[in-house]
């Protein structure tokens, strides 16, 4: 039987109210390898939302980059 810290756990790695429960009941009822493919499924939805905050860092920095340019006279 899954415990409060494996649900807290679940809510700590981001999973939705939705996807800890389906994890939970899954494993409650023994079906454990179906448990592991929805976490890794949603660990796969958490990388993408990494790589996007990623991308959208490098374009910030990207245009910290220009406008210090800007500033230093680099860039008109």
């Amino acid at each position: 039987m899954m415990d409060s810290r494996m649900k807290q756990n679940l809510h700590d790695a981001g999973c939705s109210e939705a996807v800890a429960q389906k994890i939970m009941e899954l494993y409650d009822n023994g079906r454990i390898r179906e448990a592991l493919q929805t976490m890794k499924k949603d660990r796969c939805r958490l990388m993408d939302e990494l790589h996007e905050s990623g991308r959208k860092v490098d374009c910030m920095d990207f245009l910290i980059r220009k406008t210090e340019k800007e500033i230093n006279g680099g860039i008109r």
